[in-house]
């Protein structure tokens, strides 16, 4: 009786608290819901997409115009949804453009390419892209998709940095670019109040720039879900920003809804959501979302995503396991009560058992993301190690050619200055290029079997004996493993290949695909490739 007594206490206390957080309970309750649904709304838009692959066949091929807008259609599908996908729609655009000598969609192609790359985490690529762009050649809509991925590219530079030293300067070159934005959006549209919300929170002004991004946020807002979602998401974590926690939190959930019904995967706001509700002690729920969020990342391809969500992932593992043997102990302690209840007994241990069945399962998924981390680490690892070791021995050959560079530079001015024009020309054709690159490739090939001492064996092993291909007595890497050796290394552009080879891109081709046609299993040849692990993360 007296614990019945202080339960009914405890549950006087706990009502107003319940009654607080009705809203974000049930908002939270219509997130699930919806995550549920995730797959109804992925299903319409695979439906959109083949539709859409079908009116582009049924389009001449020679009708330029008609494939490009299709084509752009199809990039607009992926574009957020899924990079491998969009950047192959991506460079079709830039091959119909290129055909139809259209110096506006040529440009404009350019920005779509630069969008994908800067939603994949490539802040490098996305700016060399976007300064190929030669913004002039757009019209104003075109021009003002250009600067909205211009602010974005230096507003997530910032935000990804993170310091003192160089986030202020993107920052002012992200609210430039918003007023190059506004200066072409008609006052009044969504656009424009869209623009000028970011300015506003960009200055730090999250008072006003959030009303002026709350006028987006009404149901019949004549605008996109995704654009929705991106509100929203800017909105709570301006209100966060502002110490008004349980809001932002509530805005983040609305972000996080529009996201999975516009099935976007490129998307920072479960992300946002697991890390602030693991703040207010929320681990169940916070573990759950940054599972989907990492789920999203790793579908689309975007790589600063994970990288952010590897970071607080371990830490909410650590907690629901901590969670988990919370639960356990509790168990065992109702246990030594139950034991003394001979009647229930066996009713009580029936509990236990199921009890039990979940928290393996638990600690069974935990241990899944553990090993996938680990396989995370170990890939960073041997980014850490192929760049340690290249960038060192470049440093020493580079430091090499300076110190000859010095020599030749002196012995030119010496014959220079007693008139010896004839022994500069003899000094000059001492300098033996095909040698130099010739050292640089075996340099290559030392540090890259030294990283991956098993790379020929298992390359070899891919093959039946009479098609294997071993390197001559003089050599350390043919052509042949040359080449599947820079794909290794992460160098998958034949372009790229062919000119760090001074190979033609076509017969860098050829030699892929003879080789790969010779293996055992042309398919998975390259995955095969890929997975030859580096010395010191093989387990």
């Amino acid at each position: 009786m007296k614990v019945l007594l202080r339960v009914l206490f405890i549950l006087v206390l706990l009502c107003p608290a319940v009654v607080f957080a009705e809203d974000s309970d049930s908002l939270l309750t219509a997130l699930k819901a919806e995550i549920g649904r995730k797959n109804i709304y992925e299903n319409a838009k695979k439906q959109r997409i083949q539709e859409l692959k079908r009116q582009q066949h049924a389009i001449p091929r020679t009708d330029y115009a008609k494939q490009y807008n299709i084509t752009l259609k199809l990039y607009e599908e992926y574009k957020a949804y899924q990079y491998d996908s969009a950047y192959v729609y991506v460079n079709k655009l830039k091959e119909i453009s290129a055909a139809m000598k259209d110096v506006k969609l040529i440009n404009y192609s350019q920005t779509k390419l630069g969008f994908i790359l800067l939603s994949s985490g490539m802040f490098k690529d996305a700016f060399e892209a976007m300064h190929q762009v030669n913004s002039k050649a757009l019209n104003d809509s075109m021009r003002k998709e250009y600067y909205f991925i211009m602010l974005r590219c230096n507003g997530d530079l910032a935000k990804y940095n993170s310091d003192r030293y160089y986030s202020p300067g993107y920052t002012r070159a992200s609210i430039a670019y918003t007023d190059s934005a506004l200066s072409v959006s008609k006052p009044g549209s969504a656009d424009y109040i869209y623009y000028y919300g970011l300015k506003l929170i960009n200055e730090n002004d999250n008072l006003n720039g959030s009303k002026e991004l709350n006028k987006l946020m009404a149901p019949d807002a004549p605008i996109s879900m995704h654009l929705r979602a991106m509100i929203a998401c800017s909105l709570g974590v301006a209100d966060i920003n502002e110490g008004k926690k349980e809001e932002g939190i509530d805005m983040l959930m609305h972000s996080a809804i529009a996201d999975i019904k516009s099935s976007t995967r490129e998307t920072v706001a479960l992300y946002t959501l697991a890390e602030q509700l693991y703040k207010t002690g929320n681990v169940k729920d916070a573990y759950e979302f940054i599972q989907i969020a990492k789920a999203d990342a790793d579908f689309y391809g975007a790589r600063q995503r994970k990288i952010q969500i590897g970071a607080i992932l371990p830490v909410l593992a650590a907690e629901e396991l901590n969670h988990s043997e919370n639960e356990k102990r509790t168990i065992l302690i109702y246990l030594g009560a139950i034991t003394a209840l001979a009647s229930l007994v066996i009713i009580f241990l029936v509990m236990i058992y199921k009890q039990l069945n979940k928290l393996k399962h638990k600690e069974s998924i935990i241990e899944q993301q553990n090993i996938q981390l680990k396989g995370v680490n170990n890939q960073l690892l041997e980014d850490a190690r192929i760049k340690e070791e290249y960038i060192g021995q470049f440093f020493k050959i580079i430091s090499g050619y300076i110190l000859n560079l010095e020599k030749l530079k002196m012995s030119v001015d010496t014959k220079l200055s007693i008139k010896k024009y004839d022994d500069i020309r003899a000094i000059i054709n001492a300098v033996n290029i095909k040698k130099e690159r010739e050292v640089l490739y075996h340099s290559f090939d030392h540090i890259f079997l030294k990283i991956f001492p098993n790379f020929i064996a298992v390359f070899n092993s891919q093959f039946e004996e009479k098609d294997q291909i071993w390197p001559h007595e003089h050599e350390v890497l043919n052509t042949d493993l040359r080449i599947f050796a820079l794909i290794r290394m992460g160098i998958n552009d034949n372009e790229t290949i062919a000119k760090i080879l001074e190979y033609s891109v076509n017969t860098i081709y050829v030699y892929k695909m003879r080789i790969k046609a010779k293996a055992k299993n042309p398919e998975l040849f390259e995955q095969r490739i890929m997975d030859i692990k580096a010395v010191d993360t093989v387990e």
